[in-house]
């Protein structure tokens, strides 16, 4: 079978169709599942801004963000059909009530589709090297391209709108040089030097990532309709307000200017625009994407207080993930990622 016609809807895209009778690989299976469950919960958060988004300008870029998630969900659901595979259930409309009052500020839907744009590229662009077959990794191909575009019309919507936050500008080095001292490390005792750029860059992104986190678990404690999941939430602002801090003061002892807070976005409406499944399945997902964020930012801080820090952080994050995983068990919320043969199971029947 032919996948011009699955993969066409999808413009610029252009792969070899002679091993498509090709097996999924488990990298394929992997990628393909966690883009179409995202992807699927995308819908419904974005159907709803679109909904609500006053500012057509805003509402234009929502929309325009919606339409890919729903051609990559298209795309994902095809390949199953064809390689007979079951279609993962992921989020329908039962997980969103369109008609509920705004939950955030207009403004705040463009610093919540640059999150979503990161999250996106951390699973495309990771797949690439990954998967094999052709059609598969021209989509994920794809994929990427598609959403840099999207960032790309972000960051420049933002400053059009003086909405986008830069990091703080440093000075050029004044001629090349090479590190001759071990305490280029320190960071708990002697002297210790200013960031460098690396350190500042993660150390910004970050410090955003958890302005909009804790936003969107702001908006969700207000809405949520069972006390363990508001509880949960509430758990997890207090996480990500420490997170924001700690970078934030990192960042301004080098009088180094941070991104500001997002919560004045959050609007006061308490009627549920999205289930508790739908929630709660957001909110893991994002603090797994903050693991990710973290342990890439530790590998490229040279001083030890800054590594200290995510090495700390990043268990906390994974403890709250777990916690929240063992939520979504309790009420059957959680599907199952495809997984290898049982043998030791097998060996028994």
């Amino acid at each position: 079978m032919s996948f011009t016609k699955l993969i066409g809807k999808i413009p610029l895209l252009h792969a070899e169709q002679s091993d498509t009778d090709q097996k999924l690989t488990s990298a394929e299976q992997g990628k393909l599942w966690a883009t179409y469950i995202g992807n699927t919960m995308s819908i419904c958060v974005l159907s709803y801004m679109v909904r609500h988004a006053e500012d057509q300008e805003i509402k234009e870029i929502v929309k325009h963000a919606l339409g890919l998630s729903q051609q990559f969900v298209t795309f994902i659901r095809d390949v199953y059909k064809h390689e007979n595979y079951p279609i993962p259930k992921g989020f329908t409309d039962e997980d969103v009530n369109l008609d509920a009052p705004p939950l955030f500020a207009d403004e705040f839907y463009l610093h919540y589709l640059k999150y979503l744009g990161k999250a996106g590229l951390g699973v495309y662009a990771i797949a690439i090297p990954l998967v094999t077959r052709s059609d598969i990794r021209a989509f994920f191909t794809e994929c990427t391209h598609l959403t840099v575009q999207l960032m790309n019309t972000l960051n420049e919507t933002m400053i059009k709108k003086g909405l986008l936050t830069k990091p703080a500008y440093i000075p050029y080095p004044t001629e090349i040089d090479f590190i001759k001292k071990q305490g280029y490390l320190n960071g708990f005792f002697g002297d210790i030097r200013p960031l460098q750029a690396l350190e500042i860059t993660h150390l910004y992104d970050n410090t955003e990532n958890n302005a909009t986190s804790k936003a969107v678990l702001l908006g969700f404690s207000q809405t949520a309709q069972s006390k363990e999941v508001r509880d949960y939430f509430h758990r997890g602002l207090e996480i990500a307000n420490k997170h924001y801090t700690v970078f934030t003061k990192i960042l301004q002892e080098d009088y180094l200017s941070a991104p500001p807070s997002l919560d004045p976005l959050v609007l006061n409406s308490t009627r549920s625009p999205f289930s508790d499944k739908l929630m709660l399945f957001h909110k893991m997902d994002m603090f797994t994407v903050r693991i990710r964020a973290y342990g890439n930012a530790l590998s490229m801080s040279a001083r030890h207080d800054i590594a200290s820090k995510y090495g700390r952080l990043m268990l906390e994050v994974g403890n709250y993930v777990e916690d929240g995983a063992n939520i979504m068990i309790e009420h059957a919320w959680m599907e199952q990622p495809p997984q290898a043969a049982d043998r030791g199971a097998l060996a028994k029947t």
